[in-house]
């Protein structure tokens, strides 16, 4: 499992990197709702959606707002000189979300009373997790692109592999060395050792990004402390998964990647941590 997992891992990568620097935006932005397509059907899935016709309707719903998100966004871009107002209620949506879910995590298994049974309700939390996703990652690569086209694309690859970092990090640390749970009701393979030197590694990692990074629009150290921030909140975006993962009964909400599972494990933490960060840039700026 973990030389499967490695493989994966150094496939994935370098796909990450060519598809963010080479693909123009409209293939960009298609790849990208592919992604969040299959991380909805696989939401559905985990929530025990188990007619193939209601996740068809949920992709469908899915696909349908990827669309209109990005209709948005190109005339925003074009012909709007206030097109951060729409950032700004999705990112504040999506901060209510995570506060949320964080409660959530902390009061869980009692929490899932109120949700467990409700379609409403975890469908709602699909989108909630999903659609800012989906509009941070559009947002930050179109960011700054009339004036300088490659600040959004390192400020996004930035933060996706400093998350992934992080991740690992915590992964391997947590397997070789940790002892204390952190939350044993969510996730019982999680411990407090793997969470602090997953972010010491990756905080260690942000600082030089954010010294070398070809980025002169914004300072390294505002860069560095909304990293950290970044870094912090992604685990809240893992732990949710763990919790409906649990809830549900399964290890993976797939196997679409070996050694990894589904396409919502491998990036449930990018979940909470893309649009915070972005958020944090563009409340900076404007």
């Amino acid at each position: 499992m973990l030389k499967t997992r490695l493989i994966s891992t150094f496939i994935l990568i370098p796909i990450t990197i060519l598809m963010v620097f080479l693909l123009p935006i409209i293939p960009f932005s298609i790849a990208v709702s592919i992604i969040c397509l299959i991380s909805a059907w696989e939401w559905g899935k985990m929530h025990h959606f188990s007619d193939y016709i209601h996740r068809i309707w949920i992709c469908a719903i899915f696909g349908s707002l990827c669309i209109t998100m990005i209709v948005i966004i190109s005339k925003s871009y074009l012909y709007s000189n206030n097109w951060h107002i729409f950032w700004y209620i999705f990112g504040s949506i999506s901060i209510v979300w995570w506060v949320l879910a964080f409660s959530l995590i902390l009061s869980y298994p009692d929490s899932a009373i109120f949700w467990k049974n409700s379609n409403v309700l975890r469908f709602f939390f699909g989108i909630l997790t999903i659609l800012p996703f989906f509009w941070g990652i559009l947002t930050l690569r179109q960011f700054h692109h009339i004036n300088d086209n490659i600040v959004g694309t390192w400020c996004l690859l930035h933060i996706v592999i400093l998350i992934w970092i992080n991740d690992s990090s915590a992964y391997f640390i947590g397997k070789t060395l940790g002892r204390r749970k952190l939350l044993e009701n969510v996730s019982p393979k999680k411990t407090w050792e793997g969470f602090i030197g997953g972010i010491l590694i990756s905080t260690g990692i942000s600082w030089l990004f954010s010294k070398y990074m070809p980025i002169k629009v914004i300072h390294p150290s505002l860069i560095f402390i909304y990293s950290i921030i970044a870094i912090i909140v992604s685990t809240i975006g893992d732990l949710t998964e763990s919790m409906f993962k649990r809830e549900a009964g399964i290890k993976d909400s797939g196997s679409f990647i070996p050694g990894h599972g589904g396409i919502l494990d491998r990036i449930d933490s990018l979940f909470a941590a893309v649009p915070i960060f972005v958020y944090l840039i563009l409340l900076s700026l404007y």
